[in-house]
């Protein structure tokens, strides 16, 4: 679970307001809110315009990737049997006015669909599952003056926990405690899973498991801090994390590229 301690160090408009913030508030809503009904669907045009130019994202089996390449790679993974959906459970944004920036807050339920065992030579019926991932999107946004329009240039998660889930109530795989240990408590599963069909899983995201459980706190609390950094107008924020997941056999797990 997540430690006490506030993680934001300052409060920005979040509800309430004037009208002009509350309209652009909901406007980044829309745009997190593309995600999961536009990319489930593969509606690629729709959620190619919620995106800068340069947008880049981050998740656990794509690693970071510039927009367009995201979405090849996504297409590609489809056309291979990728099955991923996305459950919005609430957006709420920060919005700072003066500098034309926000950050759109998406929890969400990540949840794929597996298949293990089919083709099986000897006849055995194949274990059919989910993983759930209960996570935290990060939209982060800014007014474009030349097109009068929201865009998102960076998106982040904070992975919080996982399960696997067995489609039938009965059948669910065991994964052996080797391929849970190389990534960090919030998305074992998922990134086991994953890393099963193929998809090298970057070990290094953000979640809200303290060391205890082998993972750290500190990529969660720089991601609050880049938040902060972009809402009060940088540039150019450095998303990328040198704090990887510590493996449990001492041996650094990937750092994230």
């Amino acid at each position: 679970m997540t430690t006490p301690g506030d993680p934001q160090a300052k409060v920005y408009s979040h509800i309430n307001g004037g009208e002009s913030d509350i309209l652009a508030r909901l406007a980044v809503t829309e745009l997190c809110k593309g995600w999961p009904i536009y990319r489930d669907a593969s509606e690629w045009k729709n959620f190619r315009s919620l995106f800068s130019d340069d947008a880049c994202v981050w998740t656990t089996w794509s690693k970071r990737q510039p927009i367009d390449s995201f979405i090849e790679k996504s297409k590609e993974g489809k056309s291979n049997g990728d099955f991923i959906l996305h459950r919005e459970c609430g957006t709420l944004v920060e919005l700072n006015m003066t500098t034309l920036r926000a950050v759109g807050k998406m929890k969400a339920t990540i949840t794929q669909r597996f298949k293990i065992g089919e083709g099986s030579s000897v006849g055995l019926e194949p274990v059919i599952f989910d993983v759930d991932c209960d996570s935290r999107f990060h939209f982060f946004c800014f007014y474009d003056s030349d097109t009068n329009e929201w865009k998102v240039k960076y998106v982040k998660l904070i992975y919080e926990k996982d399960k696997l889930v067995p489609v039938d109530g009965n059948a669910s795989p065991g994964f052996p405690k080797d391929a849970l240990d190389r990534y960090p408590e919030g998305y074992k599963y998922l990134g086991a899973a994953q890393s099963m069909l193929g998809h090298d899983i970057d070990a290094s995201l953000p979640t809200i498991q303290g060391s205890e459980y082998g993972s750290w706190e500190v990529p969660r609390l720089e991601l609050y801090e880049k938040m902060e950094e972009w809402l009060d107008g940088a540039d150019d924020i450095d998303l990328s994390t040198n704090h990887g997941h510590k493996a449990t056999n001492g041996k650094d797990a990937h750092k994230e590229r």
